[in-house]
């Protein structure tokens, strides 16, 4: 296989490699012609409808603090290199590289599913994450307001939730989590993984900057929606050296808690970001993985439910206590009350007969 291709400008991914799912599989070679070659043309977006029958997703893993989530996209175009979410499109018989920042999917009719959904006798409140999978406000959402559908339905039941997010986006839509916020049925995490712009375009070449994030935790504070901020994916020898900093400056800008995440490369994850740290940051490449190798069992990863989000051994052991430590620092560890369930209630449908005792 030749070297990792050039980079495709505005893009996370080096390469497009089949889905593992599909038998003819491709891979790039040098036929020696490369030099002359033209250069690529610049890949443009395609979003298609998700004709889903569900919304809302379950899941029992024992490390993630919710049992359910709503994805209003799959497929993300903020193009993080690091990105879990990647070998899902695997299953679409699409590719986890520049497939899967390129060729998107939205849930047209998720507010009416939803809607469907919670109006279920048999239905019973839990919090919902929304944003578990891929980002619920990706540049598509400007157009189509799928997540913002799903909030207002969500804020019509009195439904409590939270959402994750990089981008400033959010700040749209301070109206409705302010609101719940107050009423202790929203909370918000915004994820800012390195204040340097140039290190952000790189890794995340189509997410907000991190100034932008930082300006969007103001929003929400000021709105009245708590916000975790999210110090994730840690990446050692790439953004570690910046855990106190940006915990530091979020706290300044209003969050209220805070965590982190080990990054994680799980199946083809696992050379999209060694091709990208070999085109965009040759000179640490080696030393990046044998951290994380370190942290992993000499592997670049380890799917163990007790470790995979936080790694283990020394250097995972002193990431924690600096964690811990600067959180604690800045403020950011006051805990965090349940969100309200008792609240959620079945708005009445027109033609409905009233309550008079209600």
């Amino acid at each position: 296989m030749a070297p990792p291709t050039p980079s495709v400008k505005g893009r996370g991914a080096r390469s497009n490699a089949t889905s593992r799912f599909v038998s003819a599989q491709r891979e790039d070679f040098d036929d020696g012609w490369t030099v002359e070659d033209p250069q690529p043309v610049q890949l443009t977006t395609v979003a298609l409808p998700d004709k889903a029958r569900t919304i809302i997703t379950r899941n029992t893993s024992p490390d993630i603090p919710f049992d359910r989530s709503i994805n209003p996209y799959r497929g993300c175009e903020h193009g993080c290199i690091y990105c879990f979410a990647r070998p899902g499109h695997a299953y679409l018989g699409l590719s986890p590289g520049l497939d899967f920042e390129t060729r998107l999917f939205f849930k047209p009719e998720a507010a009416q599913l939803l809607t469907a959904e919670l109006s279920r006798k048999s239905y019973r409140p839990k919090h919902i994450q929304i944003g578990a999978d891929t980002d619920p406000y990706q540049p598509l959402e400007r157009k189509l307001r799928v997540t913002r559908q799903v909030l207002e339905v969500l804020q019509r039941f009195r439904h409590p939730l939270t959402i994750i997010t990089k981008s400033n986006l959010i700040g749209r839509d301070a109206d409705i989590l302010g609101e719940m916020g107050k009423a202790g049925l929203a909370r918000a995490a915004i994820s800012i993984t390195t204040l340097d712009r140039k290190l952000a375009r790189s890794m995340e070449p189509r997410a907000a900057t991190p100034q932008r994030r930082l300006d969007a935790v103001r929003t929400l504070t000021d709105a009245g929606c708590p916000v975790t901020v999210m110090f994730a994916p840690v990446i050692p020898g790439l953004n570690d050296h910046e855990l106190e900093q940006v915990l530091e400056t979020s706290a300044a800008a209003g969050a209220t808690a805070a965590g982190y995440v080990m990054v994680r490369l799980p199946l083809e994850i696992a050379d999209l970001f060694q091709e990208w740290l070999k085109t965009d940051h040759p000179d640490r490449a080696e030393r990046v993985m044998s951290l994380i190798r370190q942290m992993r069992r000499g592997k670049a990863y380890t799917a163990d439910w007790s470790v995979r989000g936080r790694g283990e051994g020394p250097l995972a052991d002193l990431v924690a206590a600096r964690f811990r430590a600067a959180r604690k620092r800045y403020g950011l560890e006051r805990p965090r009350e349940a969100l309200d369930v008792a609240a959620f209630r079945v708005p009445p449908k027109a033609g409905d007969q009233m309550d008079l005792f209600g």
